[in-house]
Parts: C-alpha cells; sequence; structure tokens
C-alpha cells in the first residue's frame, strides 16, 4: 500500500544532520534578539541562504508553533529538524538549540547566588530591572496589535486577563483554556455541545482533580516538576508569555523567590541568547541549584516538544480545522492580556525611585521609535547607567 501522507514526501536532503545540529547550536549561542527574531534567522538561513528547508515547511511549523503552547522559536526548531530526520532530528536540533542558552543562564544563576550581594551585581541589575519593563511594555502592544484587532469578543477575553493579572498578581492557568474553549464553542460550536455529556462532565470535575492533586505532599525537586511542566504545557503566545504565570507561581504561591530575585530572572533572560523561556533554567537553580534548574528546564521543555512532534505528521491536514484555531486565538487572547497586565505587576516592583522610572520610560520610547533596535543593546545600556546611579541613589 502506497504512503499518501504529505509529511513524508520530501526529497533526500542538501544537508546533514550534524550540519543542522551545528547551525543550531551557533543560533542557541548568538541569536539575540527574542523568538520573532530567531525565527527570522532560521528563515534567512535556511530557507533562503542554505535552502535546506523549503518555503512550505517552514511555514508550516512556524504555524504550528504559533499554534502549541510553549517557546515559539525552540518549538520551530524542533519541527525544522523534524522535516528531514524526524524524530532523532527533532530531539538533536531542540536540544543543541536550547543547550548554550541553558548553560549560560546556570553560569549566570551560579554567579548570582555567590556574588549577588556584591554592589556591582546589584547595580547591574538596578539598571536592567527597570529596562525589562519597557522591553516587556512593547512586546505587549506589538502583540496585542496583531492578534487582538477588531475582535470584540478577543478585545473582552483580553481585557478580563489584564485585569485579573493585576488584581491577583499572577495568571490563572485555567482563565486562559476557559478563554480558548468559549472562543471555540462562539465560532465553532461543536455537535456535542448541546448535548452536554462526558466532556461538559470532566470540564466541570476538573477543578476537583486539580485541588486534590494540589494537597499532595510532594518534595521540593517533584514540585518543580510539576510547576515548570505545566508552564511548558498552558503558556500560549510569545517567550514573554510564561512571565506571568512564573510570577504566580514562583514568588505568590510558592514563594520559591522573592519579587526582587523573579525581576532578575526576567533580566537575565533578556540579556542571554535563545529562548526567553530559558530564564526556567535560572529560577531552578536559585530554587534546588543544578539539579533544580535542570529539572525546571526539562519539565518546561518536554511538553512543548510533544507537542510539536506528536501532531507535526498531521498537521498538513488538520492544521487549518475551524475549532483549533478558534481555540487558539482565545488563549493567545488571553496570553496577551496577562503578558500586559504583567507589565503594571512587574514594574511595581522594578521601579522603585527616580532614576529607575526614567529608564523604564526611555527603554520604552527607544524600542518603539527605533525599530531595528534589539532588546540586548537595551539591557547592556541600562546594566552600564546602573552601575553609575547606583551608588548614588541608592
Amino acid at each position: 500500500m502506497i504512503n499518501t501522507d504529505a509529511t513524508d514526501v520530501h526529497p533526500k536532503p542538501s544537508y546533514s544532520l550534524w550540519q543542522l545540529i551545528v547551525y543550531m547550536l551557533k543560533l542557541g549561542t548568538w541569536g539575540f534578539g527574542g523568538p520573532v527574531a530567531l525565527a527570522g534567522y532560521m528563515n534567512r538561513d535556511l530557507v533562503e541562504k542554505y535552502r535546506w528547508i523549503t518555503e512550505s515547511d517552514y511555514k508550516e511549523g512556524l504555524a504550528l508553533a504559533q499554534m502549541a503552547p510553549g517557546p515559539m522559536a525552540a518549538q520551530l526548531a524542533i519541527y525544522l529538524g523534524y522535516v528531514h530526520y524526524r524524530i532523532l532530528g527533532a530531539t538533536l536540533a531542540g536540544i543543541a538549540f536550547v543547550a548554550p542558552s541553558f548553560l549560560m543562564v546556570v553560569g549566570l544563576g551560579w554567579a548570582y547566588v555567590a556574588y549577588g550581594d556584591l554592589a556591582w551585581m546589584q547595580a547591574v541589575f538596578y539598571g536592567v530591572g527597570a529596562a525589562v519593563i519597557g522591553i516587556i511594555a512593547i512586546s505587549a502592544q506589538k502583540l496585542t496589535k496583531k492578534t487582538i484587532g477588531r475582535d470584540r469578543l478577543l478585545l473582552a477575553i483580553y481585557i478580563v486577563m489584564v485585569g485579573s493579572t493585576v488584581i491577583t498578581q499572577s495568571e490563572i492557568a485555567s482563565l486562559v483554556f476557559a478563554a480558548g474553549v468559549i472562543t471555540w464553542f462562539y465560532r465553532a460550536p461543536p455537535k456535542w455541545l448541546r448535548g452536554g455529556g462526558l466532556n461538559t462532565l470532566m470540564m466541570t470535575q476538573a477543578p476537583t482533580f486539580t485541588s486534590l492533586w494540589g494537597s499532595l505532599d510532594l518534595s521540593l525537586l517533584t514540585q518543580i516538576g510539576i510547576f515548570f511542566a505545566k508552564a511548558g504545557a498552558f503558556v500560549f503566545g510569545s517567550g514573554l508569555a510564561i512571565v506571568p504565570f512564573l510570577y504566580g507561581g514562583v514568588v505568590v504561591d510558592h514563594q520559591w523567590l522573592t519579587e526582587k530575585q523573579f525581576v532578575d530572572a526576567v533580566a537575565v533572560a533578556m540579556i542571554t541568547p535563545g529562548p526567553v523561556v530559558i530564564t526556567v533554567g535560572f529560577i531552578g537553580y536559585l530554587i534546588a541549584g543544578l539539579t533544580g534548574a535542570s529539572v525546571a528546564a526539562l519539565a518546561t521543555f518536554v511538553p512543548c516538544y510533544l507537542f510539536t512532534i506528536l501532531p507535526a505528521p498531521y498537521f498538513k491536514k488538520y492544521g487549518k480545522n475551524p475549532s483549533l484555531v478558534a481555540f487558539v486565538d482565545g488563549v493567545t487572547a488571553a496570553a496577551v492580556g496577562a503578558i500586559t497586565g504583567s507589565v503594571i505587576v512587574i514594574a511595581q516592583r522594578s521601579i522603585i525611585d527616580v532614576p529607575t522610572a526614567l529608564l523604564a520610560v526611555a527603554a520604552t520610547v527607544l524600542l518603539w521609535k527605533y525599530k531595528k533596535l534589539t532588546e540586548p543593546v537595551v539591557v547592556i545600556a541600562a546594566a552600564l547607567i546602573g552601575l553609575v546611579l547606583y551608588p548614588i541613589f541608592r
């Protein structure tokens, strides 16, 4: 019997798996600019320059990465590894892309724990913490403009999530999921909706199952693994979408980190290459050392890896299903609302005086006016300014 699966119809690759791994290692080491920039680099190099990947395969991978929860750039790298080398290629490409930035944040975590009380490090994060506010604010504005548009339902979801994030000081995962379900039912209602049944029962009982799970007495590493697995499995949007979710868990609920430590963790993610989500490695290190960093990173990236390789063979056929598209639109609107709300939440902790307020405003204005200005440049400049201003004002 002839296999007609479109994902299997590929000519022999013009590159070796080792060449792809080396490329991903380089991109993970030098790829600054956030998920959109990283996706652009892959298109420029793998599609246009080397012609290893076709434009159609790239677009399919980008669409899947945008629709599935988890870090977009990492998922795109995993999918591109899958195109010609299937599961082995996806696995090695994903590891190669994430490993360099993971090692960097672990090293910074060690330095932070060992020398965090030194004046120079406090001065660096004094400036960087303020600049992060501007970076997230611009990202929130761009995402809002791109994803919400004039859709009244998505706008309502967005506003609700902004308010709930500010009021509760965290992202409520159940609201994000509910936003997807509401949009799905509104735009493409399933046939069983009127009859209710098992699906409705499962949805109404989900909070009970969650509360029972949360009442178990679990070890610290197990708690870390469960929490970061949820972060990787339920957070949609750009890499910054994970920020409010992490804040609610590691600062508010579990109290693993102080508010200052969390802001510093976000700053570390901004000054290192690779996916923003790699900040989980830094957070894990502060909680439980190298083991904590490893568990946090593994738990975060395994779900996004599975969400990429499992649907990959079927994505061409079902990727444009109205129900799936509607669900993703809803959760994306909620995620963008949470990001916008997190700007206010984090600003309350990072802007502590006039200089930090001016730094946050300056970062926002510069990124707004100069479109080609990259986040690492802003962060490095803020760090240098912090070194100068901190001894004067603090």
